[in-house]
Protein backbone atom coordinates (compact mmCIF):
# COMPACT_ATOMS: atom_id res chain seq x y z
CA UNK A 1 0.00 0.00 0.00
CA UNK A 2 1.40 3.56 -0.87
CA UNK A 3 1.56 6.60 1.63
CA UNK A 4 -2.02 7.72 -0.66
CA UNK A 5 -3.75 4.61 -0.81
CA UNK A 6 -3.08 4.53 3.08
CA UNK A 7 -4.49 8.25 3.51
CA UNK A 8 -7.53 7.09 1.85
CA UNK A 9 -8.56 4.55 3.50
CA UNK A 10 -10.97 4.67 6.72
CA UNK A 11 -9.56 3.94 9.85
CA UNK A 12 -12.54 1.02 9.94
CA UNK A 13 -11.33 -0.47 6.34
CA UNK A 14 -7.86 0.03 8.03
CA UNK A 15 -9.03 -1.99 10.82
CA UNK A 16 -10.93 -4.78 8.86
CA UNK A 17 -7.37 -4.75 6.45
CA UNK A 18 -5.49 -5.52 9.99
CA UNK A 19 -7.64 -8.12 11.12
CA UNK A 20 -7.35 -10.05 7.95
CA UNK A 21 -3.88 -9.77 8.65
CA UNK A 22 -3.79 -11.01 11.69
CA UNK A 23 -6.18 -14.05 10.97
CA UNK A 24 -3.69 -14.90 8.03
CA UNK A 25 -0.63 -14.22 10.39
CA UNK A 26 -2.38 -16.52 13.05
CA UNK A 27 -2.88 -19.63 10.63
CA UNK A 28 1.02 -18.87 9.42
CA UNK A 29 1.64 -19.70 13.38
CA UNK A 30 0.02 -22.88 13.46
CA UNK A 31 -3.45 -21.50 14.94
CA UNK A 32 -6.84 -22.48 13.80
CA UNK A 33 -9.18 -19.19 13.67
CA UNK A 34 -12.21 -20.58 15.49
CA UNK A 35 -14.25 -17.17 15.00
CA UNK A 36 -13.69 -13.94 13.79
CA UNK A 37 -15.52 -10.58 14.82
CA UNK A 38 -18.00 -12.26 17.02
CA UNK A 39 -20.66 -10.10 18.54
CA UNK A 40 -23.00 -10.07 21.10
CA UNK A 41 -24.74 -7.34 22.85
CA UNK A 42 -22.34 -6.47 25.29
CA UNK A 43 -19.21 -6.11 22.43
CA UNK A 44 -17.17 -8.32 20.02
CA UNK A 45 -14.46 -10.23 19.80
CA UNK A 46 -11.54 -9.89 16.86
CA UNK A 47 -10.44 -13.17 16.73
CA UNK A 48 -11.01 -16.63 18.79
CA UNK A 49 -8.80 -19.28 17.74
CA UNK A 50 -7.21 -22.65 18.83
CA UNK A 51 -2.84 -23.45 19.39
CA UNK A 52 -2.63 -26.96 17.60
CA UNK A 53 0.41 -27.26 19.63
CA UNK A 54 -0.79 -26.79 23.41
CA UNK A 55 -4.62 -26.80 22.67
CA UNK A 56 -5.25 -23.49 24.16
CA UNK A 57 -7.99 -21.59 23.51
CA UNK A 58 -6.45 -17.96 22.09
CA UNK A 59 -8.53 -14.91 21.76
CA UNK A 60 -6.82 -12.28 19.79
CA UNK A 61 -7.38 -8.26 19.98
CA UNK A 62 -6.42 -6.38 17.23
CA UNK A 63 -5.02 -3.24 17.05
CA UNK A 64 -3.99 -1.28 13.75
CA UNK A 65 -2.75 2.04 13.25
CA UNK A 66 -0.68 4.01 10.57
CA UNK A 67 1.51 5.61 13.00
CA UNK A 68 2.74 5.98 16.68
CA UNK A 69 1.63 9.79 17.24
CA UNK A 70 -1.01 8.48 19.54
CA UNK A 71 1.14 5.55 21.28
CA UNK A 72 1.94 1.71 19.71
CA UNK A 73 -1.44 0.38 18.46
CA UNK A 74 -0.85 -2.54 21.72
CA UNK A 75 -1.05 0.81 23.93
CA UNK A 76 -4.78 1.01 23.26
CA UNK A 77 -5.37 -2.18 25.09
CA UNK A 78 -6.19 -1.16 28.75
CA UNK A 79 -7.17 -2.40 31.94
CA UNK A 80 -10.72 -1.76 31.40
CA UNK A 81 -10.86 -2.72 27.52
CA UNK A 82 -9.20 -6.10 28.86
CA UNK A 83 -11.79 -7.04 31.28
CA UNK A 84 -14.47 -6.53 28.70
CA UNK A 85 -12.53 -8.90 26.55
CA UNK A 86 -12.47 -11.22 29.10
CA UNK A 87 -15.66 -11.12 29.58
CA UNK A 88 -17.13 -11.32 26.36
CA UNK A 89 -14.67 -14.76 26.36
CA UNK A 90 -16.84 -15.76 28.91
CA UNK A 91 -19.76 -14.83 26.98
CA UNK A 92 -18.23 -16.82 23.66
CA UNK A 93 -17.90 -19.77 25.50
CA UNK A 94 -21.40 -19.54 26.70
CA UNK A 95 -23.10 -19.38 23.00
CA UNK A 96 -20.55 -22.51 22.11
CA UNK A 97 -21.51 -24.34 25.30
CA UNK A 98 -17.55 -25.18 26.20
CA UNK A 99 -18.03 -25.40 30.01
CA UNK A 100 -14.04 -24.48 30.30
CA UNK A 101 -11.00 -24.43 28.84
CA UNK A 102 -7.56 -22.76 29.55
CA UNK A 103 -7.09 -19.38 27.57
CA UNK A 104 -4.72 -16.95 26.46
CA UNK A 105 -4.99 -13.82 25.68
CA UNK A 106 -2.97 -12.06 23.17
CA UNK A 107 -2.77 -8.81 21.27
CA UNK A 108 -1.64 -8.43 17.88
CA UNK A 109 -0.34 -5.04 17.24
CA UNK A 110 -0.26 -4.03 13.19
CA UNK A 111 1.37 -0.70 12.52
CA UNK A 112 0.56 0.08 8.91
CA UNK A 113 1.97 3.65 7.87
CA UNK A 114 1.40 3.40 3.89
CA UNK A 115 4.49 2.93 3.04
CA UNK A 116 6.55 -0.39 2.97
CA UNK A 117 4.98 -3.55 4.26
CA UNK A 118 2.85 -3.71 8.07
CA UNK A 119 4.64 -4.55 10.46
CA UNK A 120 3.49 -7.04 12.83
CA UNK A 121 3.76 -7.68 16.28
CA UNK A 122 2.44 -10.88 18.24
CA UNK A 123 2.15 -10.58 22.35
CA UNK A 124 1.42 -13.21 23.43
CA UNK A 125 -0.29 -13.65 27.26
CA UNK A 126 -0.40 -9.77 27.30
CA UNK A 127 -3.10 -9.70 29.48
Amino acid sequence: MTRDQCSAVSPAQLGRMGEELAALFLEGQGLVVLSRNWRCPEGELDIVAVDRRTGLLVVCEVKTRSGTAYGKPAEAVDYMKATRIRRLTHRWRAAYRIAYCDTRFDIISILWPGHGPARVEHLRGAF
